[in-house]
């Protein structure tokens, strides 16, 4: 049975429908960013600088308007979202789309919705909605059908593990985050970058990067813009939409988020509109609608 308390939190506003669309705006532009932060900097080392950068601007935005840090039952969800959502999901995403197609990766992703529900019904939190299940599948598929022209190239299996890797602890590290209780979501952040960073610089000297800064202002731009706009931006956005919604609602930003992505990069490198993007889109939207209600 779902919990009564985390149904309490649940908001029936427009706050929340705001904060979806924000996340997915910004989200749907990082993989771009991404993929072009990876052209100059190691992969796991890009991340560990983003992590660092945004953590401390996020203590001093909490020292600046006196927010209170996490204690007590607060403090170890933060650790384990900062644990698993920075330290070992934003390392193996980075790492995996430097080495995997970026469509494949995509797909790899969209696995979110379905894998969040299950884990909301296993922790007690949710009950599966078999609405929800169906419209994160054809959502799943709506996104294999999007990239499906992007599907070939050489394969890297361990890349694509990665990403997937990537995708299913990001579930369990928001499903972890939404057991806790309501709590300040930039003095949350604030602790989950600086954990982030430790495992992210730890990560990265295990694998021997090259461990040198952005030798350019233009290189400089990608980092800044994932920090600024995903990391202080779309993720303080994100823990504050699942504290307000049911987390299985809240985890279709996987399946919104590559559909962004990709008219993102068919703008900047202004490719084709396909009929696979038109039918993927309109399969990704069925099952937005068909899960979301």
């Amino acid at each position: 049975m779902a919990d009564p308390a985390a149904a309490a939190d649940h908001d029936t506003g427009s706050r929340p429908w705001l904060a979806f669309a924000a996340c997915a705006a910004i989200w749907g532009t990082t993989f771009l960013a991404i993929s072009i932060g990876n052209d100059a900097l190691a992969p796991v080392w890009a991340s560990a600088v983003r992590l660092v950068l945004a953590s401390a601007l996020l203590f001093l935005w909490c020292l600046i308007r006196r927010i209170p840090l996490p204690r007590g039952e607060a403090l170890k969800a933060s650790l384990w979202f900062g644990a698993l959502n920075f330290g070992l999901n934003m390392p193996l995403l980075y790492w995996g789309e430097a080495r995997a197609p970026s469509g494949l990766s995509a797909v790899m992703f969209s696995t979110v919705p379905l894998t969040t529900s299950l884990l909301a019904r296993a922790f007690g939190m949710e009950e599966l909605q078999p609405r929800r299940v169906l419209g994160a599948v054809i959502a799943l598929g709506g996104v294999a059908l999007l990239f499906s022209g992007s599907l070939t190239g050489k394969l890297s299996f361990p890349g694509l593990a990665a990403v997937f890797a990537s995708a299913t602890i990001a579930a369990v590290g928001s499903t972890m985050y939404k057991r806790g209780p309501r709590q300040s979501a930039i003095a949350a952040n604030a602790v989950a970058c600086a954990v982030g960073a430790a495992f992210a610089l730890t990560g990265s000297l295990l694998l021997h990067e090259s461990h040198a800064l952005p030798p350019t202002a233009a290189a400089w731009f990608p980092l800044i813009y994932l920090t600024l706009a995903g990391s202080l931006g779309a993720f303080v956005i994100y823990t504050w939409l699942v504290n307000h919604w049911p987390l299985s609602r809240a985890s279709y930003l996987g399946v919104v988020v590559p559909l962004i992505a990709m008219f993102a990069g068919t703008l900047v490198r202004h490719e084709p509109v396909t009929a696979s993007i038109l039918g993927g889109s309109a399969l990704v939207l069925a099952g937005l609608v068909t899960g979301m209600r």
